[in-house]
This record gives structure tokens, sequence and C-alpha cells, in this order.
């Protein structure tokens, strides 16, 4: 998780007896859900229990699973939970939390890359290039039909598109008009 607090610092949360959450940095009360957001934010902190100073960072973080799998769209199917609970005491117990932060790691890293392949494909979209191909050819077939038609391309002053378009039509139609006349 990246740590996006000021200057690296962990921010000290305690929980007080009576359930309530201390933020020790914006000296307020907050929620479950700001902590959430925290975590999502790549704000590193750590919750203490205010008496007995305890870290209970995991009992919070599985409390905060526990809240949004309960309040939203879950995203632990429950064979992996089965799978998960029949782990404990088993005597590979200790490897798995290696095993799932590693795994979590290479999700992110392909997912990253993923995102990154997504942006790159835009400019090498398969319809913008059969575009360009089909434009290719449309001119080839103009100037083949209309020697001369061809002229350099200025960019259009604005509010000359409806112009344009009915000026494509014409020389559509007169396209048209002289393949008619090629086929007879």
């Amino acid at each position: 998780m990246a740590d996006a607090t000021d200057g690296g610092e962990t921010v000290i949360i305690k929980k007080y007896a009576n359930r309530r959450l201390y933020n020790t940095r914006s000296s307020s009360y907050i929620t479950l859900e700001h902590l959430a957001n925290m975590t999502r934010e790549g704000i590193n902190y750590k919750v203490l229990d205010a008496k007995s100073g305890v870290d209970i960072t995991h009992t919070i973080l599985t409390q905060i699973i526990m809240e949004e799998e309960s309040n939203g769209e879950q995203m632990l199917p429950v064979n992996f939970l089965r799978e998960l609970i029949g782990m404990y005491g088993n005597s590979m117990q200790s490897l798995i939390p290696h095993y799932l932060e590693a795994s979590m790691e290479n999700f992110r890293a392909n997912q990253s890359k993923l995102h990154q392949a997504f942006e790159n494909s835009l400019g090498n979209n398969p319809l913008a290039k059969l575009a360009e191909q089909n434009m290719a050819m449309f001119k080839a077939a103009a100037t083949a039909f209309m020697p001369g038609a061809e002229k350099p391309q200025q960019p259009a002053p604005e509010g000359e598109s409806a112009s344009d378009l009915a000026a494509l039509r014409e020389q559509m139609a007169d396209i048209q008009k002289r393949l008619d006349e090629l086929g007879k």
C-alpha cells in the first residue's frame, strides 16, 4: 500500500472503550468509513487500543472488510471464505498471509499493466485504422474518377461544416453519376 501521508508518517488512531475511534493527527473522532477511505487513499495508519496501547489494526481492518461485505456488493466468494477458514490451524497457515500478499501485489501489477495497455490501444484502435484505410481508398477512388479533385486539406473555419457536408454530398453524387456512366 502506498504511503500518501505527509513525510511518510503513520497516523495513530486510538480506539476507546466506547468503541469510538479518535484520529490523533486531526484531533477528531472518525468512523470505520473514514478509515476505509484513508485506506483507499493509501494513508498509512495504525489503530491502537486507547487503554492498553495494543495494536488492533488487523482487527479493525477485518471489521472494515466485514462492513464493506455486508453493505455493498460482495467481493469475497463464499468458497474462498470457506477455504480461508479451513486454513486456520492447518500446517500451511503461516504461508497463507505471504501468499495472499504476493497474489494481491501481482494482481495490482497486472491491473496497472492492463490499464496501460488499454490506454495505449486507443491509439492503435482497429476501427480507427479501418476508418483511415477506408478514407485512403475513397480518396484514391475520387482521384481516379475525378482528376484534379484532390485538393490539399486545410482546416475548415468553424461554421462551415454544413457547407462542407453539402459539398461532399455533391462530390459523392458526381462520383456516383460517373460510376453509373462507366457501368453502361
